[in-house]
């Protein structure tokens, strides 16, 4: 006999956790009056949210059954889950779950309510061993309300008479109610107290507690299989600021029904796909992933936020997350999200597009730069600074345009943004104080490619408004830096070209206090990410971000030095799976499992990347490697999970069956990656268009086919370069009005010439070396007006 008590023992139980990443499916609903995000896996819901979706309520919800005697079966594990959509790339997903023993099934259809702040279970248990009646059907919820498992309360009672299971805290509220009567509600401390453990050991619920206070909890209730019948059934969970809010939801969400919540929640997801580009699907992957990817993208926006997008719906490896490491993919990144509105465009959702670029306005730092990453409403999580994402904003600008999607004078709204962030580029670049993979400070290729791509395109996008002398600096600093790039990120005669045949190759990033023209085959980087925290030398360092010179137009395809760090990047980097050929980040990464397949615990062993299969795939396809970038398109897709999720990493290792670890099949980061959803849309319409989607103009036009060479040779104290070429002009800069006193004869006969304005911050003297020999010794040092103090060094650039 169950006994009934009405406060749950074993306060506050087990610390709580997160759920798998490996989704099988994200969805809500278009229409704005539901705010409800909820994701899938292992054939149950996983975390949903609300109010925001950068906002977990929910950890998961699944059912148990038992007979009472000797059976107990868990839906998540005990069953062999086949999902489908009901109706094509709609993000309406139908699970069949039948159990291993051959027991029973269990059929359910998920969605949200598009009229109101709930989410629809529709469900049918069909036993297939012995009678209905054999059986009890347990709903089971985990709450972690406001992204938080510890400190919530939860109760059983009744919101206008009808029984529902309630939890709370911190102002927001959920509640759990069945078109069918519950049998019997309990609610327990997890670990303790709550009915799983009950119903696992005594195959039916035998401890009925009404309350349990401040902790991790659960609630249960008992569903009347006999009263449901044949007839499918409905649960549904309401969301409020209180228990009254949502149990008024769920209550409403269950007399309107199912069918009139299917219907209208497709209804907005077809309207909104039928104005997409119909471009060509994968051949090979289970579903149209184009389609599929368009729904991804933007089931991750907030409403609330227009054109805040969320780098993933999951928790990476959050089977061992807790509620103080929910953030990373939870967040905002400004690269993401330009790559995410890229993927928009790309598929033809330019207004979607351009709200992103919205969001980007107001979320600008006053100094012109981004937070590396952010809730939806601009607060910083990380404090990371990284020069890439303050130039993606301006890229994004640029690819409208180009696009069409946006032309003067539209674009006046958004010049105050560009220049801010041009200044800070100005001001600080073009090292970055982190890279993009967030790990290190240096010269990185990929981050040289944006900046000098932000640089071009503000220039075009300024030159009517602010003027040709204000758009010529931006492009002579752009030449300048494109022109540096392999003095700071590419090395030769090395161990490692030596052994491989090549002449050099790009490093993934080079350490920042290099002078731009002596090398550095010895300096040492600080590798975050590694076991030990350790320092490596730069030269052993490769990553396939070199692609990113010929993906921003600033480098050819066929440059002998990209081809041969293509030979170093598959060497090093390329994992051959039985999907098709992936890639590392770099060699040495540590963030992924460990060699075990234990979840990365800040060391690891870094993972192949599917996303980095879509980049290498545009770089084939820009080298006139159309067939191979086509395969590439193929292996991506195969790569998606249940669902058609893409994930962060794939396992590239012998299969861990325990772990759920299979070569090439998802590893334990985040899936769905919102980046790897908009790549692969990128790619199909590169493929479809013969051409890469998102190259700017101005660098295919000024590095690729005119070949544009720098004038100037920029010296800064951020890179005091100690040569310059005879014939380029040395351009002495600084962040503050300068008068130079210089001489090229020993200080024989020096010369003092005050500093130009930029009319970007920066102040500068020109150095003519045309007349100059080779071999003459440039002296200068800086007076500084403002201050009235002389620098008090000399410093000294040689005539080469």
């Amino acid at each position: 006999m169950e006994t009934a008590m009405q406060y749950a023992p074993g306060w506050p139980g087990i610390p709580p956790r997160w759920n798998s990443s490996n989704k099988s499916g994200v969805g809500t609903s278009l229409n704005r009056s539901s705010e409800i995000w909820f994701t899938t896996s292992h054939g149950i819901l996983n975390e949903v949210f609300y109010p925001r979706v950068d906002i977990a309520c929910i950890r998961d919800m699944g059912f148990l059954v038992g007979n009472g005697k000797d059976f107990f079966s868990e839906e998540k594990r005990h069953t062999v889950s086949r999902l489908s959509y009901p109706v094509p790339s709609v993000p309406l997903y139908h699970f069949t779950n039948t159990c291993r023993q051959g027991r029973y099934r269990i059929e359910k259809t998920i969605l949200t309510d598009p009229f109101r702040n709930s989410l629809l279970q529709e469900l049918k248990f069909i036993p297939l061993e012995g009678k209905r009646e054999d059986y009890q059907l347990y709903a089971l919820l985990a709450p972690h309300i406001m992204n938080a498992g510890w400190g919530n309360t939860a109760w059983y009672g009744e919101y206008k008479g009808t029984p529902m299971l309630f939890a709370s805290r911190d102002g927001a509220a959920v509640a759990l109610c069945c078109s069918v009567p519950y049998l019997r509600r309990s609610v327990g401390f997890v670990g303790s107290s709550d009915a799983w453990q009950d119903i696992s050991v005594n195959k039916r619920l035998t401890r009925l507690y009404e309350r349990a206070e401040n902790g991790n909890v659960a609630l249960c209730g008992e569903i009347d299989l006999a009263a449901a019948g044949d007839a499918p059934f409905l649960v549904v969970t309401g969301f409020g600021r209180n228990a009254h809010e949502a149990g008024q939801r769920a209550l409403a969400s269950l007399c309107d029904g199912f069918e009139k919540a299917r219907d209208q929640y497709v209804q907005g997801w077809q309207e909104w796909q039928s104005g997409l580009l119909p471009l060509p699907a994968g051949k090979k992957a289970e579903h149209d992933l184009y389609r599929v990817s368009t729904a991804v993208i933007l089931s991750h926006e907030a409403p609330q936020f227009p054109g805040g997008f969320l780098a993933s719906l999951s928790v990476p490896w959050g089977t061992s997350k807790g509620d103080d490491d929910l953030g990373g993919y939870h967040l905002v990144w400004p690269r993401d999200l330009v790559e995410t509105a890229g993927g928009l465009l790309a598929a033809g959702a330019g207004r979607e597009a351009l709200r992103v670029l919205d969001y980007l306005r107001v979320t600008q730092e006053a100094d012109g730069h981004w937070q590396q990453n952010m809730w939806l409403d601009g607060t910083p999580y990380w404090q990371g600074l990284q020069l890439d994402e303050t130039a993606f904003p301006v890229v994004l600008l640029n690819l409208l345009c180009q696009q069409q999607v946006l032309a003067p004078p539209a674009t006046a709204p958004y010049l105050p943004m560009l220049r801010q962030a041009i200044r800070f580029i100005l001001r600080n670049g073009p090292c970055s104080p982190e890279d993009r993979w967030e790990e290190n400070s240096g010269y990185s290729p990929f981050t040289l490619a944006t900046v000098i791509t932000a640089l071009l395109a503000a220039a075009d996008l300024l030159e009517a408004t602010d003027g040709e002398a204000a758009a010529a600096y931006l492009r002579h600093i752009a030449d300048a830096w494109n022109e540096m790039i392999e003095s700071w990120t590419y090395v030769s005669d090395t161990p490692l070209s030596r052994s491989l045949g090549i002449s050099g190759y790009y490093v993934r990033i080079a350490p920042p206090d290099v002078d731009g023209t002596d090398g550095y085959d010895q300096e040492m980087i600080l590798i975050k990410n590694l076991p030990t925290s350790e320092y490596v030398n730069a030269a052993r360092i490769v990553s396939p971000d070199a692609l990113a010179l010929v993906r921003f137009g600033l480098r050819a395809a066929d440059d002998k030095r990209i081809t041969d760090t293509l030979v170093a990047i598959d060497a090093l980097l390329k994992v051959e799976t039985p999907f098709g050929d992936c890639w590392h980040r770099y060699n040495e990464d540590g963030y992924g499992e460990h060699a075990d397949g234990a979840p990365f615990d800040g060391a690891g062993t870094g993972r192949a990347w599917p996303l980095l299969t879509g980049e290498r795939a545009h770089y084939e396809l820009a080298a006139g490697n159309r067939q191979r970038a086509e395969t590439l398109l193929e292996t991506m897709g195969l790569f998606a999970g249940e669902g058609g999720m893409l994930p962060e990493q794939i396992w590239d290792a012998a299969a861990i069956p325990e772990r759920e670890l299979f070569p090439g099949r998802p590893a334990g980061s985040a899936m769905p990656l919102v980046w790897a959803h908009s790549e692969y849309i990128k790619l199909v319409r590169s493929l479809r268009d013969g051409r890469v989607f998102d190259l700017p103009e101005q660098t295919r036009r000024r590095y690729l086919e005119k070949g544009q060479k720098a004038l100037h040779t920029l010296w800064r104290f951020r890179y005091p370069v100690t040569r310059v070429e005879k014939g380029k002009i040395l351009r002495v800069e600084a962040g503050a009005p300068l008068q130079l006193h210089w001489s090229v004869n020993a200080w024989l006969d020096p010369r003092d010439t005050p500093g130009t304005d930029s009319g970007w911050g920066r102040y500068y003297v020109d150095i003519p070396t045309a007349e100059l020999e080779k071999g003459t010794e440039i002296f200068f040092t800086f007076f500084w007006p403002e201050a009235n103090r002389w620098e008090g060094n000399d410093f000294c650039v040689t005539v080469v």
